[in-house]
């Protein structure tokens, strides 16, 4: 059977662990949220550039002869 000192180191050990984990979890979680918000910003970029294209396309042509007439 295990001591309580035995049982306190286990649960310290164990508990020193997630600690770590969660930290690494956290900065993993900081840098994706970076990507994210880098790729929202191109994406904001892209769409804007889109419908400006978009909109001077929608002009009508001119109406001229073609040049072998």
């Amino acid at each position: 059977m295990d001591t309580q000192d035995e049982r306190i180191t286990r649960l310290e050990e164990t508990v020193a662990h997630q600690m770590r984990v969660i930290e690494e979890l956290s900065d993993q979680l900081t840098e994706q949220w970076k990507v994210v918000e880098q790729t929202r910003a191109k994406l904001d970029r892209l769409t804007e550039r889109f419908l400006s294209l978009e909109e001077q396309g929608l002009e009508a042509p001119a109406i001229t002869r073609p040049p072998h007439y």
